[in-house]
This record gives C-alpha cells, sequence and structure tokens, in this order.
C-alpha cells in the first residue's frame, strides 16, 4: 500500500444519481466500520457491469479506480448498487437485482481481495437493502 493510512475506506460502484451518494455512504460506513466511502459513479452501473461485452471500455475504467480504491486506500469492502427509478437503468426491482447478481461475477472476475456487496436503494431514498 502506498501512503500509510489508518483510515478506513470501502468502496461503492454506485449510480450517479445524488439522491444514493449520502444514503449509500452513510449505510457503508455503519454496517462496515469504515471512515470513508470511495465513490465510482456511472449512470445505473448495475446494468453497465451485469452484461461487460457491450461497455469493455467503461468497466476497464471501473475495475481501475476500484484498484486504485483498493491498493492506494486499502478498501476491503467494493459495494455495487442499484436503485428505483434509476434513469441509466429504467427497469423494474427484480431485474435491477438480476443485473446486480451479473454485476458481482464481473467485478469478482477483477480479482481484487475484497468483500463484495449488493446493495438496493428504494424510493423513499432513505432504506438500503442488502441482496443476498
Amino acid at each position: 500500500m502506498g501512503m500509510e493510512n489508518t483510515n478506513k475506506f470501502a468502496c461503492a460502484i454506485n449510480c450517479m444519481d445524488g439522491r444514493t451518494q449520502d444514503v449509500v455512504k452513510n449505510y457503508i460506513k455503519e454496517n462496515y466500520n469504515v471512515d470513508y466511502v470511495d465513490m465510482i459513479t456511472e449512470p445505473g452501473p448495475n446494468k453497465i457491469l451485469s452484461s461487460p461485452e457491450n461497455a469493455e471500455g467503461l468497466v476497464e475504467n471501473i475495475k481501475k479506480r476500484v484498484e486504485i480504491s483498493i491498493h492506494h486506500h486499502g478498501s476491503k469492502v467494493v459495494a455495487i448498487v442499484g436503485h428505483f427509478g434509476c434513469a441509466g437503468n429504467p427497469t423494474e426491482k427484480i431485474e435491477q437485482i438480476e443485473h446486480l447478481k451479473k454485476s458481482e461475477e464481473t467485478v469478482k472476475s477483477f480479482g481484487f481481495p475484497v468483500e463484495i456487496v449488493l446493495l438496493w436503494v428504494d424510493g423513499d431514498w432513505q432504506t438500503v437493502e442488502k441482496i443476498v
């Protein structure tokens, strides 16, 4: 690891939607005992990562950013987020959860030694559900 860091980090591959930022950050900080959450944002990241063959350059770019979070900040947890009313992935919750599960396979294939967590943000913009 580069600069020694006493603060603990996690990483979230989150939607760019501003309504998801604070609730995801707070959920991860509270549930994974970290001080900071590195945010990698894209419109509908679960859609992008669920079919990497359709977005190779973008997936590679996400991978590079995850790698920075892990190698420079020591992140041990990577969350992938889907949410209600997503403009980048305008599908129902059930389909988005399938996308999250496929996204998990893509992020696993990056080969980083991290726990991967799947999160769903509901339409009240307060409720975060861990998908298992």
